[in-house]
């Protein structure tokens, strides 16, 4: 039997997103869930699952909303409204060979969102990644807070195998490109040969569309069409007729 992770990023983001991830979990293929903590609609997300059983993450967020530390702490990552630099602030600065995260400012703020994971679940994450930002920085810091307290940071590489524990993560996170079809980039992504101790990482952004989600994000149709995806029996019955089963952060050795 061949094992492969089906992620959902974005628990907390807005509640038309979290009862998509709810739906996906609760009658789909989901079994692995990152948590944003900073966001408004955390609380709501977090009840809407939390009597599933559900590997859950945090999913760090320096892109959207306001921080959990007071913005004048953590000027490098806000913007003159105190809000969150968008992503689309680091994405340029990507291009322009720019990193402007100060990196104790921002272990500081993922400090705080480490907490209020552990807060709001009683539990510490079980893996630890970041959301929509390519900043070194950014990176380095995830992996400091989360040696600090113990936990398994998860980087990402879309050029090869990402190191997790013992195993090695190939990351399919396709939502973004042209003429996206979940159930298609699944099959794809999961019949490759990932070799000894490779496991397919199979990213996504389930979630039902609101008004807040529509003013805050370019990720839109992919959303409802993942979560489509995740609870149809098509997608289902192929697991199975393939010997593929989904597993979580915490099977794997």
């Amino acid at each position: 039997m061949k094992e492969i992770i089906v992620r959902a990023d974005d628990l907390g983001f807005t509640e038309g997103i979290n009862y998509g991830i709810e739906k996906s979990c609760r009658d789909g293929i989901i079994r692995s869930v990152g948590i944003m903590t900073n966001m408004p609609a955390t609380q709501h997300g977090y009840d809407l699952i939390k009597d599933l059983p559900l590997c859950l993450g945090l999913h760090t967020n320096i892109c959207a909303g306001k921080p959990l530390c007071d913005p004048k702490e953590v000027p490098s990552i806000c913007d003159e409204n105190g809000n969150l630099k968008r992503s689309s602030v680091y994405r340029q600065a990507a291009k322009e060979g720019l990193d402007f995260v100060v990196l104790d400012e921002v272990i500081k703020e993922i400090e705080a969102q480490y907490e209020a994971f552990v807060k709001l679940t009683g539990d510490k994450p079980h893996y630890f990644e970041g959301h929509a930002v390519a900043s070194e920085k950014f990176f380095k810091g995830m992996e400091i807070v989360a040696r600090r307290h113990g936990c398994d940071f998860l980087g990402v590489n879309f050029n090869g195998p990402t190191p997790f524990r013992n195993s090695l993560l190939h990351i399919s996170m396709e939502s973004m490109g042209p003429g996206y079809d979940p159930f298609e980039s699944l099959k794809r992504a999961a019949v490759k040969d990932y070799g000894e101790n490779g496991y397919l990482m199979f990213v996504c952004h389930p979630g039902y569309l609101d008004q807040e989600i529509l003013n805050v994000s370019s990720l839109t149709m992919p959303r409802p069409r993942e979560v489509a995806m995740c609870i149809s029996e098509e997608t289902k019955q192929w697991l199975k007729d393939n010997d593929i089963k989904v597993i979580t952060y915490d099977d794997l050795p």
